[in-house]
């Protein structure tokens, strides 16, 4: 490969680190064609970017864009598949879907993910329960509207009139 080649592939990369926050380093060597387009497949439905890249070339693009990590450029042995992604625990939860069908790849090398890495398969698990910022933000505008909501749903279940009743023997006992 010449070293123009080269350095479109590594500026394509650095763009796809830019664009997307979070990315997988996975393993998927031992795949045939079939499962490998099954996978590429799940891939495109789930809106994650499957490249296979090579390490080193991968390394000069996290380089480019001064995302260096010694734990997830150690990862970098042997085959290489990024997977690149909005959602942080999206390509987790797609290798677990995937291996769900008896197929023991593509396995977890590293994770950068909301700006931590993760190292090694045994973190599949952490990364696929990680809860995404728009799953968080939701839950805290659910607790913020449950006070209001209880109110209101007291006012409409008949609680208005003991509310009513209440305020009525209070204004009572201030006359006195």
């Amino acid at each position: 490969m010449r070293r123009e080649e080269k350095k479109v592939i590594i500026d394509s990369l650095a763009e796809k680190l830019q664009q997307y926050p979070n990315f997988y380093v996975t393993d998927t060597e031992g795949l045939n064609a079939e499962k490998t387009a099954k996978l590429r497949r799940l891939c495109f439905d789930k809106n994650v970017k499957m490249v296979i890249v090579k390490n080193t070339l991968f390394i000069k693009a996290l380089e480019q864009v001064n995302c260096v990590d010694e734990q997830l450029t150690g990862s970098l042995k042997g085959t290489s598949a990024i997977m690149f992604c909005e959602t942080a625990n999206a390509a987790a939860k797609l290798i677990k879907e995937f291996r769900s069908g008896s197929n023991d790849k593509p396995t977890l090398k590293a994770a950068y993910v909301q700006e931590c890495v993760y190292v090694g398969e045994s973190q599949l698990d952490t990364l696929a329960t990680i809860k995404s910022r728009e799953e968080m933000l939701a839950e805290i505008i659910s607790m913020l509207q449950a006070p209001a909501r209880n109110v209101v749903s007291a006012l409409q279940a008949g609680a208005g009139q003991k509310i009513a009743g209440l305020v009525k023997a209070l204004e009572e006992r201030g006359q006195n």
